[in-house]
């Protein structure tokens, strides 16, 4: 029941974020809400269902931007040869980093954002014919709208991979793996092959995010596409909600999107001091997340929420 459910959610949401542009909307908000979902969508997947957090998350994001870039700007491609640009070289790297996995916990964590970092100084430091140096590169044309579109499509497909994930073998395997390695081991499941999966699947998803994000803005530099402010808002977002939930990275980041632009629009001087606050009252009162935490409370809520 619950699948049908979130399935005739998703399709009236899309229905609704497809017309939402024609109502005159605005396309920067619901655009930065979607790319926010997504992100926080797959990042759940490494943290939700493996218990892998990658504080470096953003390299992903950053390299599908550049990659994007480079093909449209520099070879004169089509935006939808970036993206599939974007898409590989997301997997390439995650594939790259997939040695990463061996640590646990916060030497994970405290890795991938070492190479995160890495990836940011390293596209610095090549020269501007190749991926525009220290100043970025500039797209020199942009389409807001049709950007707004391929994120909504982008976010649909995580939202339906992440759901058939948490239905799957696959899924289920992730989750054993979280919970203890060990014993999943012994009962047989392959971990580093179900590890690496769940890996490439999230990179992909941020690396086309990226290169969404790119198109819409139409300029790619390392202060925005590496910013480590990317992986702490997903990160965020993902636990508002409820991590290893279908459903409550889309509740986190809808919640925590209004509250900062409430807390913005009603004390600008106090609003980094506020959204801290909220922040730190939800992970003491929720510390399940949103989601997670009313599945504990009310466990008659498993039967309609993922």
């Amino acid at each position: 029941m619950r699948t049908s459910i979130w399935l005739a959610f998703l399709a009236v949401s899309a229905i609704g974020l497809t017309l939402l542009p024609a109502y005159g909307f605005s396309l920067a908000f619901w655009f930065y809400l979607l790319l926010w979902i997504t992100l926080a969508s797959g990042l759940n997947i490494m943290a939700g269902f493996t218990g892998y957090l990658p504080f470096g998350y953003v390299a992903f994001y950053g390299i599908g931007a550049y990659a994007t870039a480079v093909a449209v700007k520099m070879y004169g491609m089509p935006i939808w040869v970036g993206f599939a640009a974007a898409a590989v070289v997301g997997a390439a790297l995650s594939l790259l980093f997939a040695r990463t996995m061996v640590l646990r916990g916060i030497y994970f964590s405290i890795v991938s954002l070492a190479l995160a970092v890495i990836c940011r100084l390293l596209i610095a430091a090549m020269p501007e014919d190749v991926a525009g140096g220290s100043y970025g590169i500039a797209l020199g044309f942009s389409s807001p709208l049709g950007a707004y579109y391929a994120m909504l499509a982008l976010m649909l497909a995580t939202l339906l991979a992440v759901t058939w994930l948490a239905q799957s073998r696959l899924g289920m395997a992730l989750r054993a793996i979280r919970d203890d390695p060990d014993t999943a081991e012994t009962i047989g499941i392959n971990i580093g092959s179900a590890r690496l999966k769940a890996w490439v699947l999230s990179a992909v998803i941020a690396s086309l995010t990226g290169g969404i994000e790119a198109w819409y803005t139409s300029i790619v530099d390392t202060e925005t596409a590496f910013n480590l402010l990317v992986s702490t808002k997903a990160i965020i977002f993902a636990v508002a909600g409820g991590l290893g939930t279908v459903i409550g990275p889309v509740v986190g980041a809808i919640v925590m999107l209004m509250v900062d632009d409430l807390i913005w629009e009603s004390f600008p001087v106090l609003n980094v001091f506020l959204l801290g606050l909220v922040i730190v009252l939800l992970m003491m009162f929720l510390p399940s997340g949103i989601v997670g935490s009313l599945v504990r409370y009310k466990p008659s809520l498993r039967r309609i929420l993922f």
